[in-house]
């Protein structure tokens, strides 16, 4: 089986993490991903040490007899075109968990469950191990939210594999979201949502909390 450790442009080869980032918002996912734009931010800074110790490969026991945890995994799926890492996988008595780790709170069905559904995809396909669902660790909680592969968990994983597709090979990036979700996005001054939307507004700031659901 092939192995893209780097990935590389074509589009049939998609990020672990632009899974997630488009499940939030199509539009961070294109600035990321396309135009190459990343700023960092508070949130995004906590996060990367947070992951200092996941990043680095390695292995360690676990309090339960027979299980180690394997970190900085990586993985693939050549049949949905994935490639990517792990942050920790679990393996023991004939099973292999993902466990994605994220430093907000846990919210159920939202897009870092997409991101590990799709990680337990990727070691389905690579091992000859039962992956009967994937776990999110959240340093907000410090615990572990089990996550069923649930057939409509499965089938958004693939419908968003190929509408995150559809935006990497599109000539112009998607519209702004311009609700919500930008009060959290680090990429809010690259991406401009009201500039876009609403230029008329563009020199009548108002507070982003106003902005529509």
């Amino acid at each position: 089986m092939t192995w893209w450790p780097d990935g590389d442009d074509n589009a049939g080869r998609i990020p672990l993490s632009a899974l997630e980032h488009h499940a939030y918002c199509p539009r961070q996912a294109a600035l990321i991903h396309v135009e190459g734009v990343f700023t960092d931010d508070v949130n995004t800074v906590r996060g990367n040490l947070a992951h200092e110790r996941v990043d680095r490969p390695g292995v360690r026991a676990t309090a339960a007899p027979g299980y180690r945890q394997h970190y900085a995994v990586p993985v693939w799926s050549a049949t949905l075109g994935l490639y990517g890492r792990c942050d920790v996988v679990e393996i023991g008595n004939g099973t292999a968990i993902p466990v994605e780790h994220k430093i907000g709170r846990y919210q159920p069905g939202g897009p870092a469950d997409v991101q590990v559904a799709a990680q337990a995809l990727c070691l389905r396909e690579m091992l000859d191990l039962d992956v009967p669902h994937g776990e999110v660790f959240t340093h907000a909680d410090r615990r572990r939210h089990r996550v069923d592969l649930t057939d409509e968990l499965l089938a958004a994983v693939t419908q968003t594999v190929t509408a995150l597709r559809t935006v990497l090979t599109a000539p112009q990036l998607p519209e702004p979201a311009a609700d919500r979700r930008c009060r959290h996005c680090s990429l809010l001054d690259d991406c401009l949502p009201r500039a876009l939307t609403d230029p008329a507004d563009l020199y009548s700031p108002r507070p982003l909390g106003d902005w529509h659901a």
